[in-house]
């Protein structure tokens, strides 16, 4: 059943454990920077409840009804495109701001439900069914789903087992009967503090010795022993000293440290526990679902970029100067290479034919990401170049409101005639935002989250189908005489 905003706010008040600025939070709802958090997630519930919104955000499923649109399965190319869409539509629904609250969800669910079938086929668990179960159970109660896969890994040129303290990686401690104890913690969390449930995957392949390591579950967020620290969330801090940040104040998503201090876990919820073969296809498999979501979600940041650029451009009297063409043009550029690679891996998609269930084309995936992760920082460059100096010189909006003031800022701060100088200024706020309190999160997020750079290096290497390429480079050098 689809839950509205009022009840997914109202669900978040369940005695979770989450520190902000070296203090625990009584209720995340009302916290002064994280409730950012919360209004930016609520608004996926709030869609669902939009006329305008719903036939993007909601499908009906032929079991089970009205489901959110983050929750069905892809099981066609078509399925995947309306997912790019879904993820790109919404992106730009929040500002630019991606809404991770279900997809990356989503993106593990379908992960699990691909290599559990293939762990239950090699060992005769029944990982599967739990996979069945636990999505029968999101479907049903519409829970906002965080991912906690990153380990804080300690020394990273040792294997999970070699750490001289063995909690640098989440592990079994325990096991009973009725479930599974696990200790360790997972950087990263998005949006955990402000999550129901929490889905833990391993972060890499495993060795024998590793075994205990080689463990994925379902936890909800406030399970006893389960603890997140927030990361201070300085663009919703600075957005309540200046109206004119809106992103801040509405549209922000938090990161957790997130400690498992012998946290049980019953076997219902357990779907991977010491067959360390499989976890490094758990760990490739989730990506490449979410790598898919990141392309996705960046040309909808991408497509804020062009408006912005364009925008200050015509204010600025210069969207005819050569420099600034091109400077437009390598935004357009950056979007359309990202929903490029998005819908092509959607299109020559891989069909796992004994679950139903496509998979995105993995080395266009990762071509996309890459060029994400690659180019991001020359694309704030060319923004920045449009911008000018007042994206980090721009008085605050209290500046606009004295009355003192804003004579002389209204006068001064026009662009070209006929424009209207708080419109410009207001446009110039965001860049300053974007390159200022978001600068940190942008900056590491477009370069590390997903995946890193050299993770898509990796992954495009091992992935890539050389045969045909070799044949050709035979065929050129004379060594074959066929193609």
């Amino acid at each position: 059943m689809l839950r509205d905003e009022k009840q997914y706010i109202e669900s978040l008040r369940d005695g979770r454990v989450v520190y902000y600025r070296g203090d625990k939070v009584k209720d995340v709802t009302t916290h002064r920077a994280l409730r950012a958090a919360v209004n930016h997630a609520s608004l996926v519930y709030k869609w669902q409840a939009d006329d305008d919104k719903r036939g993007l955000t909601v499908y009906k499923d032929p079991e089970n009804g009205d489901v959110s649109s983050f929750f069905k399965i892809p099981r066609s190319s078509d399925d995947l495109i309306e997912r790019f869409n879904l993820i790109y539509q919404t992106t730009r629904f929040g500002r630019g701001t991606f809404n991770i609250i279900k997809a990356i969800g989503s993106d593990a669910i379908f992960a699990l439900m691909l290599v559990t079938r293939r762990i239950d086929s090699a060992t005769g668990s029944k990982y599967a069914e739990r996979v069945t179960r636990f999505y029968k159970n999101v479907i049903k109660n519409d829970p906002a789903i965080a991912v906690a896969q990153t380990d804080v890994k300690g020394d990273r040129l040792l294997r999970p087992s070699e750490q001289p303290d063995p909690d640098m990686y989440v592990r079994i401690v325990e096991r009973r009967k009725d479930g599974i104890v696990v200790r360790g913690a997972k950087a990263h969390t998005t949006q955990g503090p402000v999550s129901n449930e929490i889905i833990v995957l391993p972060t890499r392949a495993m060795t024998e010795k590793d075994a205990d390591y080689a463990v994925a579950f379902a936890v909800q967020a406030n399970a006893p022993g389960l603890k997140m620290i927030s990361k201070p969330e300085r663009a919703a801090e600075a957005a309540m000293n200046d109206e004119w940040f809106v992103t801040g104040k509405e549209n922000v998503e938090t990161e957790s440290i997130t400690i498992f201090d012998d946290v049980f876990v019953p076997w219902d919820r357990v779907f991977l526990a010491g067959e360390w073969q499989f976890a490094g296809s758990l760990a490739v498999m989730f990506p490449t679902y979410h790598r898919f979501t990141a392309i996705s979600y960046r040309a909808g940041i991408a497509d804020m970029f062009i408006g912005l650029g364009k925008l200050l451009a015509e204010y600025n009297g210069v969207d005819d100067k050569s420099h600034i063409r091109r400077d437009v043009v390598e935004l357009i550029k950056y979007k359309e290479m990202l929903r490029s690679t998005a819908i092509s891996s959607a299109m020559m998609a891989d069909l796992d034919t004994e679950t139903g269930i496509v998979i995105p084309n993995k080395v266009l995936t990762n071509v996309g990401k890459l060029i994400a992760n690659e180019s991001y920082m020359d694309v704030v460059k060319h923004l920045v170049d449009i911008a000018g100096g007042l994206a980090a010189t721009l008085p605050a909006s209290s500046d606009f409101n004295n009355p003192e003031e804003k004579v002389y800022l209204e006068k001064y701060l026009i662009g070209k005639k006929g424009t209207n100088a708080v419109e410009r200024a207001r446009i110039i706020s965001t860049v300053k935002e974007i390159i200022s309190s978001f600068g940190a999160l942008y900056t590491a997020a477009m370069l590390h989250a997903e995946g890193s750079i050299e993770a898509s290096v990796l992954e495009l290497y091992r992935s890539y189908d050389y045969k045909d390429s070799k044949k050709l480079a035979m065929y050129a050098s004379g060594i074959s005489e066929k193609l």
